[in-house]
């Protein structure tokens, strides 16, 4: 690692802001805040068009999401960032119920599971009702194997590539792949049915 990499930092920093230490999420936030509006603004891409939220809401509410994880014991910065994207997804998720009891309606689009496919990711957008049928079938994959739903989260949710996802998850880019394919499946499975 260079000199000019933060990692070091935002580990040692992630630690005491675990242990306590109010002053570290200060510290904390300029080095993560850059990644943070990335994952904010693929995770909203999905929403398509007319989402009222904007990427510094979605970081600022996740941020104060986080700030209430008051037992996390903060590893690495790719757990945090893992965290981030859970916390951004419930984020989104309650808009949306928001949003839909508001509403009660609106059309079905499809859902594409695939982070690698810019073209997908760009064509099929995600609304209300779509978003929370995607978390409950979230939940319901978490009752059934909580790794592969973590990875969903990881994958999807963080935008995380299969070697990032690998390390977070302490398995190999492989087995990664292989969970990832069922994961997929399953939930495709799932939200046609």
């Amino acid at each position: 690692m260079s000199a000019d990499d933060p990692t070091p930092a935002v580990t040692e920093l992630l630690r005491a802001w675990g242990a306590g230490d109010a002053h570290a999420s200060e510290a904390l936030a300029p080095l993560v805040y850059a990644e943070l509006r990335r994952q904010a603004r693929r995770a909203l891409q999905r929403e398509g068009d007319g989402h009222t939220l904007q990427p510094t809401a979605l970081v600022h509410e996740a941020w104060l999401r986080l700030g209430g994880q008051h037992d996390a014991r903060w590893e690495s910065r790719t757990q945090f960032f893992a965290v981030a994207a859970r916390m951004m997804r419930r984020v989104l998720v309650d808009h949306a119920r928001t949003r839909l009891a508001a509403k009660r309606g609106g059309g079905a689009t499809q859902v594409t599971l695939d982070p690698g496919d810019p073209a997908a990711a760009a064509t099929h957008t995600l609304d209300a009702a779509d978003l929370i049928a995607l978390d409950d079938a979230l939940t319901r994959l978490a009752a059934l194997d909580p790794q592969k739903a973590r990875l969903v989260d990881l994958r999807y949710f963080a935008g995380l590539s299969i070697p990032e996802a690998a390390a977070a998850l302490g398995v190999s880019p492989a087995t990664v792949g292989r969970e990832w394919a069922v994961a997929r499946m399953w939930l495709r499975r799932e939200l046609e049915s």
